[in-house]
């Protein structure tokens, strides 16, 4: 069966304003118990972009910047690479590989965001694909 990124997508997406502070965007990631945010456009942030777990790491801790003196904008990255939720999840795992990403927004044919998709959401698709691929759900 050819599973789509609709089927595999979480379609809960949490946003944060680009001038709050990276220790706000640390705060409500660990309160949702979530690695990656999407950041909201606004009058002075045309674009959406996103911040990640691997965002903190690589910006906030390795640099030794101060997440709490440090705004969301300074490190979000931008424009948003997006997938469609019709897109093959097999294309968009080759997809993340070349651009080295770990997260994908997923649009409607709208453009429209309408989930996320991250690297460790495959881990549940490869071990469907080791039952033999036919169900969603895993026991």
């Amino acid at each position: 069966m050819q599973f789509t990124v609709r089927d595999w997508m979480i379609n809960l997406l949490v946003f944060i304003d680009p001038d709050k502070s990276v220790t706000e965007a640390l705060t409500l990631m660990r309160r949702r118990y979530m690695d990656s945010l999407l950041v909201n456009k606004t009058k002075n942030n045309p674009e959406y972009g996103i911040v990640t777990a691997i965002d903190i790491c690589d910006k906030i801790v390795a640099q030794g910047r101060d997440p709490s003196e440090t705004k969301v904008r300074e490190i979000m990255v931008y424009p948003l690479i997006t997938i469609n939720q019709t897109m093959n999840i097999r294309d968009c795992a080759s997809l993340m590989k070349e651009k080295r990403i770990h997260h994908l927004p997923v649009v409607d044919d709208h453009g429209t965001l309408v989930g996320m998709i991250a690297a460790t959401d495959f881990l549940v698709v490869a071990e469907s694909i080791g039952h033999g691929g036919g169900e969603r759900t895993l026991t």
